[in-house]
């Protein structure tokens, strides 16, 4: 049966699917497909490079850093977080930390990436294994939240955070024949999303980009439907929810070590589950 996973990001907090995936390279478990959402994109690059320990180093190490996301930057660079010191400097061949492309290219596993076309507001599909070399600019453009950043530009358009458009595409999973299908959260799997919190950023979105300031006011409804589908597969045996018992105070960009080691430690113990749910 074709096994998938999507990682629906969720910027720090997903410090936990960095944990699963963890879990994952050592027990030896593999996937057909992958999609992945904001920073859950840059969770799967590294899976597919096999690169055991990357994903926690950006969160719990790299987060820190002023370069990584500070007010300095949104001053000076008008941009909170800088996608291009994360994808880029850190990233690279010759950065600090870079992620083993030879290793990424050759895992079999087929790769897609969820971006949101800042003009439109639709969602755009990547292929992720057509990333070149030092060129990770789908990686940016999914993680590129509104209103802290500039959409990412990519050749003639302009892109945000994927998570607007397709928080958790399971719909997309299974157009790619997935019958198996592992789904990673980044807040308890019962919360409901509220629309409140979307409506002023959204506010002033709505001055440049109308299209995309709309679908942020309809995110925590699409994100409510989507998963209400993910617990209808898993009553049919067809998908595996994998999400935080607590993720206590964390919210998006909340830099609190300790919070984030216990998240990482839930993701790379609840790997288990998945041994479990690709046997039965």
């Amino acid at each position: 049966m074709k096994t998938g996973i999507i990682d629906v990001g969720g910027g720090l907090r997903d410090i936990f699917g960095a944990g699963i995936f963890d879990g994952c390279l050592d027990l030896g478990i593999s996937f057909d497909y992958g999609i992945g959402v904001s920073a859950g994109s840059g969770n799967i690059a590294t899976f597919l490079a096999g690169q055991k320990g990357r994903n926690k180093r950006f969160y719990l190490d790299y987060a820190m850093r002023k370069e990584y996301m500070s007010f300095s930057n949104l001053i000076k660079k008008k941009k909170y977080m800088d996608l291009d010191y994360i994808y880029g400097t850190l990233a690279n061949s010759g950065g600090e930390d870079p992620m083993n492309y030879e290793a990424f290219v050759q895992n079999p596993m087929k790769f897609e990436v969820v971006s949101t076309n800042a003009k439109t507001g639709e969602p755009v599909y990547f292929n992720g294994k057509k990333m070149p070399l030092d060129h990770y600019d789908i990686l940016k453009a999914s993680s590129c939240i509104p209103v802290i950043c500039a959409p990412y530009p990519i050749e003639n358009d302009f892109y945000f955070d994927g998570g607007l458009s397709d928080p958790i595409p399971i719909q997309r999973a299974w157009d790619h024949g997935v019958e198996r299908l592992v789904v990673i959260l980044t807040k308890p799997r019962d919360l409901i999303r509220d629309p409140k919190k979307d409506v002023l950023p959204a506010k002033v979105l709505t001055h440049s980009y109308p299209q995309a300031a709309r679908k942020l006011e309809l995110r925590a409804q699409i994100y409510n439907e989507q998963v209400k589908k993910a617990k209808e597969g898993e009553a049919q045996g067809k998908v595996c929810i994998l999400a935080p018992e607590s993720i206590g105070h964390m919210k998006t960009l909340t830099k609190d070590k300790e919070q984030l080691e216990a998240l990482y430690v839930q993701g790379y113990k609840q790997a288990q589950k998945i041994v479990s749910f690709l046997k039965e």
